[in-house]
């Protein structure tokens, strides 16, 4: 069995994981950590573990965590995160890192949009990004991975595969993505207090969104061009799931089976992405590692339709997917 902890246990994405991980044949978890007093069990904090999982909630040192577990899945928010991970790689353990601490090349570009620096700059650039559709390859026995951010895995998936075939512009590229309110984190906030968001849709940090570099990064990899993005989340008014409407444009003339072609030929034999031929909604991903992504020309544009949990496919889901690459574990073990 390997040994697993989890970093940062009180939040949606870390019960999410540890629900996954319990009905994992190849993981056992040893260790959540919190800075909750007393070290109350975490079905305190998580009712829905109640039998499930009784540990308690440890306010361990990363040393710990690190001799204690074989991996550890980091659920801190940025820069807490890259404060502890190295502390926890030195100990001995592998790292799936559920922030956007080691998503971006450089601490220039970090700073620019997390407003601090970055505390371990020396493995920006070098840590693995944790699509496994994408970079399997590089997660195989990788020590540190960096998990997407949900907004960029909806985004990334169906536009990878069409700027790498050359046929399309990367400049003027539009994302339009709608996300449950879970997306936001367990902490209250005023935009996600009942009466607010209930029965209502927002945009929120237009043009400012963190996960905009992140797309811009995936695209440039994949295009060999820098890109431009306009990317607009928006809160909608359910638990989980998002839905991304992409609009891209075609250097020539394309149909829409060229554009679904190309889909299909990337992701072929790939267990949890789905190219469909209907228009995919949340629903049909929610509790599911599936990304749905579908294609439509219209007026000589084409757009991509996303969608996926992202507490799933977005986050934990993800995670796990990584954690068995990283291991050498069947990929879709623990997965729904």
């Amino acid at each position: 069995m390997i040994k697993v902890a989890i970093l940062g246990a009180s939040g949606y994405t870390a019960v999410e994981a540890i629900k996954i991980l319990l009905r994992h044949p190849e993981a056992k978890i040893v260790a959540v950590t919190s800075r909750q007093e007393g070290s109350p069990p975490i079905s305190t904090v998580h009712p829905s573990l109640v039998g499930r999982l009784e540990l308690p909630l440890e306010d361990l040192s990363p040393e710990e965590v690190g001799t204690r577990a074989d991996c550890v899945f980091s659920c801190l928010p940025h820069c807490a995160s890259a404060e502890l991970i190295p502390q926890v790689l030195a100990a001995g353990a592998k790292v799936i890192d559920f922030s956007a601490d080691y998503r971006l090349d450089d601490a220039a570009t970090y700073l620019e949009w997390y407003g601090h620096e970055h505390p371990d700059t020396g493995r920006l650039g070098t840590t693995v990004y944790g699509l496994p559709e994408l970079f399997r390859k590089q997660i195989s026995g990788a020590t540190l991975v960096a998990n997407p951010g949900c907004y960029a895995t909806s985004a990334i998936v169906p536009l990878a595969p069409l700027v790498k075939s050359g046929l399309f512009e990367t400049e003027d590229i539009i994302i339009d993505s709608k996300s449950g309110v879970s997306g936001a984190g367990r902490s209250p906030k005023l935009m996600t207090h009942f009466p607010e968001c209930n029965e209502s849709m927002s945009a929120y940090n237009v043009g400012r969104h963190r996960h905009t570099p992140e797309i811009e990064q995936m695209i440039r990899r994949h295009a060999g061009a820098r890109p431009q993005v306009i990317f607009t989340p928006q809160l909608a008014p359910m638990d989980r799931g998002i839905l991304s409407t992409i609009y891209i444009k075609p250097k020539g003339k394309v149909a829409e089976e060229d554009v679904m072609a190309i889909l299909r030929q990337a992701y072929t034999g790939e267990r949890f992405i789905r190219i469909v031929d209907h228009l995919p909604a949340t629903k049909d991903t929610v509790d599911t590692n599936f990304c749905d992504v579908t294609a439509r020309v219209v007026s000589g544009r084409v757009l991509l339709i996303s969608c996926l949990d992202n507490l799933v496919k977005g986050a934990a889901g993800a995670a796990v997917q990584n954690f068995n690459c990283v291991f050498g574990l069947p990929e879709s073990l623990g997965l729904l």
